[in-house]
C-alpha cells in the first residue's frame, strides 16, 4: 500500500496538482493532513487507493457531498476501483483530463426505532444479524406498511445492486444490474426453504423488527462496519438515501466484463 501511495502521490505531483490526505503518512510527512468530511472545501477529486472497501468508506464519508471519488485498486481485482497501478499514468491521466464516465450509485440508511433513533449510511448492504452468538434470530418484514413475513433465519441482508454482489449474492440472492431502481432482501440459512430472495422498488421503507421472542440479542450492521445493538421488539427502517455517490470510471468500463472476470464466468462460445 505504501508503495501505491508514492506512486500515485508521484503522478499527481509531476501533474502539478495540489495533493491532500486524510490521515498522517510516515513516509510522505509533507503531504497536508485534513478530514475527509472537509475535502469538499479543499478538493475537485477524491482518490481512493486500495479496493472496493477503502472506497465504500470514502464513499459513506462523502455521502451528500457530490464530490467525485475515483478507486484505484490495490491488490484483487474490484468490482468499484477500476484503475491499476500498471496503467496508472494512462488512466488516471485520462481521467483528470475529463476522459470518464459518471456513475451515480444511491446509498441506503437504517434508522433503529427508539430514544435516540441512531442512523447508519450503507453503500453495499445493511444486515441484520444475531449478536454474537449462533443463535438463529426471529423477525417481521414489513415493506410500505404491508406485513410481509415472519421468519427464523441466521440474518437477513437487504442490499443496493452495488452490494448484491457482495453478502447479498453468497446468502443467494440475485445479482441487480447498477443501473436498476431497487433493493434485494436475502435472509441467510433460513430455517424454512420455502423462503427465497426478494427483489422491491428502491423506493420502498423496509421495516425489520426483531421479535420479542427471542432469547438473544441482535445487531444491525452496514456495510460490515460494527454496528448497533438490537433489543427484542426493536425495529430497524432501511430506506434510500437523499444523496447519491458519485464515480468516475474509464470511457471504456464495462460493468459486465468486470462480471465475468470476478466471478469467473467462461468466455462467450465460438463455432
Amino acid at each position: 500500500m505504501e508503495n501505491a501511495v508514492e506512486q500515485v502521490n508521484a503522478f499527481l505531483m509531476a501533474q502539478k496538482l495540489s495533493i491532500v490526505c486524510n490521515e498522517p503518512l510516515s513516509f510522505l510527512p509533507t503531504l497536508p493532513v485534513i478530514p475527509i468530511h472537509e475535502f469538499p472545501q479543499h478538493c475537485e477529486l477524491t482518490i481512493a487507493i486500495g479496493g472496493d472497501g477503502t472506497l465504500l468508506s470514502a464513499s459513506r464519508a462523502l455521502a451528500g457531498t457530490n464530490m467525485p471519488i475515483v478507486g484505484i485498486n490495490v491488490g484483487r481485482l474490484g468490482f468499484l476501483a477500476d484503475v491499476t497501478l500498471n496503467n496508472l499514468s494512462q488512466q488516471l491521466g485520462a481521467i483528470l483530463s475529463g476522459q470518464y464516465r459518471d456513475d451515480n450509485r444511491f446509498l441506503l440508511q437504517a434508522t433503529i426505532k427508539g430514544a435516540n433513533n441512531p442512523t447508519s449510511i450503507a453503500m453495499n448492504d445493511v444486515v441484520i444479524h444475531a449478536h454474537q452468538n449462533l443463535h438463529m434470530i426471529e423477525f417481521e418484514t414489513h415493506i410500505n406498511g404491508k406485513f410481509l413475513n415472519s421468519q427464523r433465519a441466521d440474518g437477513l441482508v437487504v442490499a443496493t445492486p452495488t452490494g448484491s454482489t457482495a453478502y447479498s449474492m453468497s446468502a443467494g440472492g440475485p445479482i441487480l444490474d447498477v443501473d436498476l431502481d431497487a433493493v434485494v432482501l436475502a435472509s441467510v440459512c433460513p430455517h424454512t426453504l420455502s423462503n427465497r430472495p426478494l427483489v422491491v422498488a428502491a423506493s420502498s421503507k423496509i421495516d425489520i423488527t426483531l421479535s420479542e421472542n427471542n432469547s438473544t440479542t441482535g445487531m444491525v450492521t452496514c456495510d460490515g462496519r460494527p454496528g448497533h445493538l438490537l433489543q427484542p421488539g426493536d425495529t430497524v427502517t432501511i430506506e434510500r438515501h437523499q444523496s447519491q455517490i458519485r464515480l468516475l470510471h474509464l470511457e471504456d468500463h464495462d460493468h459486465y466484463s468486470i462480471l465475468r472476470a470476478k466471478l469467473e464466468w467462461g468466455r462467450k462460445l465460438t463455432c
